[in-house]
């Protein structure tokens, strides 16, 4: 089976050409190899497809030719325990946020100044 098709069918990408893209691109590695996404993907292959910041190390279960439900979708491959920890890390730090400094470029504006001076409840410089 093609890889791409496999992964339409395993529910990675939304679409085939996605999942063409997506390999063509480098994001997805068949046994710690870069493929075209024709190539042929049997059981028992290691997966490693890296969606965004998410990566998934997969190990290939089972093989359909047509996209069905999640549930489905799901026993065609099997992840392992330490990608499933790191992505779950990976999505706490997603939804709570990125760190608040993380937008601050530079060195702080005057208005910036005066308002951090103001919060830690130091006197502003006379010259001001």
């Amino acid at each position: 089976m093609r890889l791409d098709k496999w992964l339409w069918s395993a529910r990675f990408f939304k679409t085939r050409g996605l999942a063409q893209a997506a390999i063509a691109g480098g994001r997805v590695k068949l046994n710690g190899e870069r493929v075209k996404p024709a190539h042929a993907v049997k059981p028992s292959d290691g997966l490693l497809v890296r969606i965004g910041t998410i990566e998934w190390d997969v190990v290939v279960r089972g093989l359909s030719a047509r996209r069905g439900p999640a549930a489905e979708a799901s026993l065609l491959y099997e992840e392992s325990a330490e990608s499933l920890a790191a992505r779950q890390q990976v999505m706490d730090q997603l939804r709570w946020g990125t760190e608040p400094s993380a937008s601050l470029k530079g060195r702080p504006t005057k208005r910036d100044r005066r308002l951090l001076e103001k919060l830690s409840g130091r006197e502003p410089d006379p010259v001001d």
